[in-house]
């Protein structure tokens, strides 16, 4: 039985018309309490009784007075009210009944069987749905946590990207910075794949090819170029882009800048989406998507939507 503590009402006087059937003698009422392990100082008063005064109590009276004292026990009584239960309900040689009680103390043994089982189906539910509740409020907790924890990271990096704007003289720094950032940003998002790499010529030092991210949007992958250009994007920076782009099966391709994107550009971009998926995303955009605390997955998933149903590869998103 999973009751922790307590007998409750129905098992208590099932039990106290149960034991006393169990046995012909007052004293083996006792004897089957201190089989069960019950303390002494809950039955040896009874004993001495029985010793001086037999007649003054019943087996039936001796049965509540035990259970009743082992009731009132807490953690200390638990064993000894389960080996009772236990007794009880595991109970199937009725000899030891007296003849015209046999058949009352089966009936007695299954009902008791009966309760235990439906107390202990019932404790089982609610200990199922304490865990499942319990399991609720922690997935909760941790996505509240999750969340959290993302909003610090973004906001971190907010703060990194727009530091690159208070650096002039240093070009080259300020691209690799950019990188970094942006790489960042995809992972706070669960999107990023890998960090910048170069790819080499087989036995050479020679670099053939440098791609500054990659990331998975909606299953594809998609190689991210991006630039800190003086002057606003034409088609000889956008170029090597696309070439990385066309030599890759399945893959797609994104370009961030923090200038505007020439008209030639866009266009040579818009002849190539009939091949590759192609896109093209302002800094600006992104700065923006920060300070209103977008949703960048969105943000780009919307972007190729636009390139690939609409033709349109630069789709301008500001709010």
């Amino acid at each position: 039985m999973s009751e922790q503590f307590h007998y409750p009402p129905d098992i208590f006087e099932l039990l106290v018309e149960t034991i006393p059937r169990l046995v012909k003698g007052k004293k083996s009422v006792v004897l089957f309490f201190q089989g069960a392990g019950v303390p002494e100082q809950d039955w040896s008063d009874i004993l001495k009784k029985l010793d001086t005064t037999p007649e003054s109590i019943n087996k039936f009276d001796i049965a509540r007075t035990v259970l009743t004292r082992l009731n009132q026990h807490g953690d200390s009584g638990l064993g000894p009210r389960r080996e009772i239960i236990r007794r009880v309900t595991q109970f199937d040689s009725f000899e030891s009944c007296w003849e015209n009680e046999r058949l009352k103390a089966k009936g007695l043994v299954a009902s008791v069987r009966e309760a235990v089982n439906a107390k202990d189906a019932f404790t089982r539910m609610k200990q199922e749905r304490d865990a499942e509740r319990n399991q609720a409020q922690a997935r909760f907790r941790d996505a509240k946590q999750q969340a959290s924890t993302k909003r610090a990271e973004i906001e971190d990096i907010k703060t990194r990207l727009f530091s690159l704007f208070s650096i002039k003289d240093k070009p080259q720094e300020r691209g690799k910075l950019l990188e970094s950032v942006l790489n960042d940003l995809f992972r706070a998002y669960d999107i990023h794949v890998r960090e910048n790499f170069m790819r080499k010529a087989p036995d050479s030092p020679t670099v053939m090819e440098q791609i500054d991210g990659v990331i998975d949007l909606g299953g594809a992958i998609h190689l991210v170029e991006m630039k800190w250009l003086k002057d606003p994007v034409g088609v000889a920076d956008f170029g090597p882009h696309l070439v990385r782009v066309m030599g890759r099966a399945n893959a797609s391709g994104i370009f961030i800048s923090n200038s505007e994107f020439t008209q030639p550009a866009i266009t040579q971009c818009a002849e190539f989406l009939n091949l590759k998926t192609t896109f093209l995303c302002s800094l600006e955009e992104i700065v923006m998507l920060l300070q209103r605390q977008g949703d960048l997955v969105e943000f780009l998933k919307t972007k190729s939507q636009a390139a690939i149903i609409n033709k349109q590869p630069f789709l301008k998103i500001l709010n």
